[in-house]
């Protein structure tokens, strides 16, 4: 590989994040997955930020007559034919997403068995196809949602809870339909497992009740004892799934991004996409392991590029901004120290956390060109407003909503 400048370097891993949200869209990728139309109707419902683009392709893809209903996050819509596309809140739920969830259930249980039931489940379908179970006020289940998000437990433990207090995850959409149903899913999650994937609203949950409070006690959340009680009065129905089709995930993008470093002549240490912890903490691991290539040529020589994907968590001690990705690269920035190191991370639905990028990127002058700007990296990570630190040196990524989620991609130059 010839000798990159600071703005080859720069652009090249620019280049390397197009390409992973290329391959985290669902578009063409329905071709040779679909099931044989039916003699009655096509039921196409879904969630997720990717549900109005996973929409569109599918109705692409189908040579029958279709009809249907998605959810998917405000801003993350787009055109299609036959299929009905609402917007509702993500993160935290909102009334939009409980009214969905509710038409989204009429027509699975409306399906006769002469029916298809199709549903697309992409990231962010927790929150979206909101239905509380009985005995669970509304503005309770968003107050606890804000507290999980808050309390740095990782996304199956934020599900299990999620299942508990829901009419519809945990495999109770499914069990409305007397039709089969068959699941196309783009993963969000470490390991791709499809009940943690918008909390597996057509898969059987494998926890219950208890796992859930469990949950809840080991982060120090507290409810009441009447939403203890509807938690227990909840368990989840056990049946046999339907068919699922993986139609990308964490490691669809790792793969597409390690095949394009190697075409520039880099060598590849894929981590693969099961990483989780403290973002400031995985970042200290990371910042090691590319000392370690530059260093000492292992576990490979340089050029190299470290890949990771998965996703991390925020503990919240501060009060500033900053998604996971942002965290983790201010603190990966402040382990390399004056070494630094070309790298990015990015959400790849477009929202890192709850902001307006999808993520940021650093370079060897990061830290130097914050303390030109009056920045204190050190401190800003320490009230968790990385977001600010590289707002002010324009280093943030903002590509919009992308119309997909396959959760975190992590990408280390080492040169």
């Amino acid at each position: 590989m010839p000798i990159l400048s600071a703005a080859e370097a720069r652009a090249l891993m620019l280049d390397f994040g197009r390409v992973a949200l290329a391959a985290a869209h669902p578009a063409g990728r329905f071709a040779g997955r679909l099931p044989k139309p039916p003699r009655g109707r096509t039921i196409v419902v879904g969630a997720g930020k990717a549900a109005a683009s996973m929409a569109a392709a599918f109705e692409d893809a189908w040579q029958a007559p279709v009809e249907g209903l998605v959810v998917t996050r405000y801003g993350h819509a787009c055109p299609t034919r036959a299929i009905e596309v609402v917007e509702a809140a993500h993160p935290v739920p909102d009334a939009a997403g409980r009214q969905a969830a509710a038409r989204i259930m009429d027509l699975v249980g409306s399906a006769g068995p002469e029916d298809l039931v199709v549903a697309l489940i992409s990231g962010g379908a927790s929150a979206l196809l909101t239905a509380p179970a009985a005995g669970i006020d509304f503005a309770e289940k968003q107050a606890l949602t804000g507290a999980l998000l808050r309390s740095g437990a990782d996304i199956r433990a934020m599900n299990c809870v999620r299942r508990a207090l829901s009419g519809i995850k945990g495999g109770r959409l499914a069990a409305l339909s007397r039709a089969p149903v068959v699941t196309f899913l783009i993963s969000d999650v470490p390991g791709d497992d499809p009940v943690a994937i918008g909390s597996g609203p057509t898969v059987p949950a494998p926890d219950g009740p208890d796992e859930a409070l469990a949950v809840l006690d080991a982060y120090g959340i507290a409810i009441t004892d009447a939403m203890k009680a509807a938690i227990r009065a909840n368990p989840p129905p056990r049946f046999k799934a339907g068919p699922l089709h993986m139609l990308a995930s964490g490691r669809t993008v790792l793969d597409a991004v390690g095949s394009a470093a190697r075409e520039q002549g880099l060598q590849v240490l894929d981590l693969g996409d099961h990483i989780e912890g403290e973002a400031r903490e995985v970042a200290k691991v990371m910042a090691g392991v590319a000392r370690s290539i530059r260093a000492a040529a292992r576990p490979l020589a340089p050029p190299a590029l470290i890949l990771s994907g998965g996703e991390t968590s925020v503990t919240v001690r501060g009060d500033g901004r900053g998604g996971r990705n942002a965290e983790f690269l201010l603190a990966l920035a402040l382990a390399l120290g004056p070494e630094g190191a070309h790298a990015f991370a990015l959400d790849t639905d477009g929202i890192d956390g709850m902001e307006d990028n999808a993520g940021a990127v650093i370079d060897p002058d990061t830290l130097v060109r914050a303390r030109a700007a009056g920045l204190d990296p050190a401190a800003r990570l320490a009230a968790n407003d990385a977001y600010s630190v590289f707002a002010a040196l324009g280093d943030l990524v903002v590509t919009g909503p992308t119309l997909t989620n396959v959760n975190d991609v992590r990408a280390i130059l080492v040169l």
